[in-house]
């Protein structure tokens, strides 16, 4: 094989991708988007609250599987990572827009233009961080009023690009989510 078929098979080798969540994120919600753009050849690095493990749920109440912190997104930069995915899980991103060095850091990312793509409830660490007004997103139906009372327009479809900005509605989603997150990262690698 050569060198050019081998990147035909991980377009998005070389970059790195940052997952914020703590506990209570959706573990579908981390799992699959981690998967997809892993296996198009990014590196991905799990950031939370605290050191440790992150306890993810099934269906917001049900414990899953646990997943080993890389680091602290009170440490990190914007500018080590390629890319930005919110998880969701109602609790999940209820802590993160309670933590100022989370919003922050997801503020700084969405402003510097570089992807974040974000699923179900994910979007109201977005809001938090003051970055919707005049955005189109899609979320969980019960964070629409929430993203409409921060300036953005919310469409009821399977994935919306608006920009940097990739959102998905729930689990079902996953697939275009993920496809559309590689898409974004590999995309803005160019």
């Amino acid at each position: 094989m050569t060198d050019t078929q081998a990147t035909d098979f991980t377009p998005a080798a070389g970059l790195t991708v940052a997952f914020l969540a703590t506990d209570g994120v959706e573990q579908v919600e981390l799992t699959a988007p981690r998967e997809a753009l892993e296996n198009a050849g990014a590196a991905t690095v799990l950031l939370s609250l605290t050191h440790g493990e992150v306890q993810a749920y099934e269906n917001d109440t049900e414990a899953a599987d646990t997943f080993a912190v890389d680091g602290l997104v009170s440490e990190a930069s914007v500018d080590d990572f390629d890319a930005l995915v919110l998880p969701g899980g109602t609790t999940n991103p209820d802590r993160l827009r309670l933590d100022t060095d989370a919003v922050s850091f997801v503020r700084t990312f969405v402003t510097s233009g570089k992807p974040v793509g974000v699923i179900c409830h994910g979007p109201w660490t977005l809001v938090e961080a003051d970055v919707v007004r005049g955005r189109t997103l899609t979320s969980y139906p019960s964070v629409r009023t929430d993203l409409k009372n921060a300036g953005a327009t919310v469409v009821d479809e399977e994935v919306v690009v608006d920009g940097n900005l990739v959102s998905s509605r729930n689990p079902d989603d996953l697939p275009a989510f993920c496809a559309a997150v590689v898409d974004a990262v590999v995309s803005a690698k160019s």
